[in-house]
């Protein structure tokens, strides 16, 4: 008895320790008096907007960290449902199967087509990019350029880029002849910049930015609409989207804080700098 009596009392112990560690260390959703983190995981494209919307959250909240984690927007979805993530940032509308999560829209932003800046060719229309990539148009004289072999890089598998783009076209991304796969912006806008003969798609934002920068890329136009913030702002480009952060249940606390944060005129300077439309304008 007493050796049942003993390892009672250790397992007791054990528990007591265990919950108490637990306690000051978990980051669960609702957790709206000791949270110190906040975690947000998913789209490339939304990642170095929302570092920056989190590094003005805490400055005005020296007490809360908050990690965020690149990764794509498929990514986003699963950390988020897992609860791995607090929010999951998607670049794009939730699907009919994903509907059990909330979505808060923080800016807009467009998809556009991207060659390097040397490239003579100054237009192309859906018709030629759908042959570019399913391997029909091959070399750039047949749309006017030089001769060269055009090097297509098309995103991988779980990018919302990818799915946008494809459904726009539509497109099977089976039939697509890739030259180069790539993950984020950042890399198809440096794959892009370093051939002259590359042609790639990615978030107008992020190609604004970088072009703005002297990064040696061209924005071509869509159905004759520039690809400009402005024609995101007007609805006039073809491919619009809309940059959402989502949650499984409803935010309360510093959660809804900085939720409520990211969504407001506080950060529109912030979202303008990374060439997004802030749902303000």
């Amino acid at each position: 008895m007493k050796k049942l009596a003993t390892i009672i009392f250790v397992l007791a112990i054990s528990f007591v320790l265990f919950y108490s560690w637990y306690s000051k260390n978990r980051a669960t959703v609702n957790d709206n008096t000791a949270r110190q983190q906040i975690v947000i995981t998913g789209s490339s494209t939304i990642a170095p907007l929302m570092s920056d919307i989190a590094k003005h959250y805490e400055q005005l909240h020296p007490d809360i960290r908050i990690d965020v984690q690149a990764g794509g927007s498929s990514r986003g979805i699963a950390d988020t449902r897992s609860g791995l993530a607090d929010f999951g940032m998607v670049s794009r509308s939730l699907k009919p199967d994903e509907q059990d999560l909330l979505a808060f829209t923080i800016a807009r932003d467009g998809i556009c087509i991207i060659v390097n800046s040397a490239n003579p060719v100054e237009e192309l229309s859906d018709e030629q990019i759908v042959a570019i990539y399913e391997g029909r148009l091959t070399n750039w004289q047949q749309v006017g350029g030089r001769d060269a072999k055009i090097i297509k890089v098309n995103k991988a598998e779980g990018r919302s880029t990818l799915e946008l783009f494809l459904k726009y076209f539509n497109l099977d991304n089976k039939r697509i002849k890739a030259d180069v796969i790539i993950g984020d912006n950042q890399q198809g806008i440096k794959t892009v910049a370093g051939n002259p003969n590359a042609i790639g798609y990615v978030s107008i934002g992020s190609a604004s930015f970088e072009a703005g920068r002297g990064v040696p890329i061209k924005l071509l136009p869509m159905k004759g609409y520039a690809a400009s913030i402005e024609n995101v702002v007007n609805n006039s480009f073809p491919i619009v989207r809309s940059l959402n952060v989502v949650s499984r249940e409803q935010p309360v606390g510093v959660l809804k804080d900085f939720i409520e944060f990211a969504m407001s005129e506080k950060v529109k300077d912030v979202i303008q700098t990374h060439y997004f439309v802030a749902l303000t304008n």
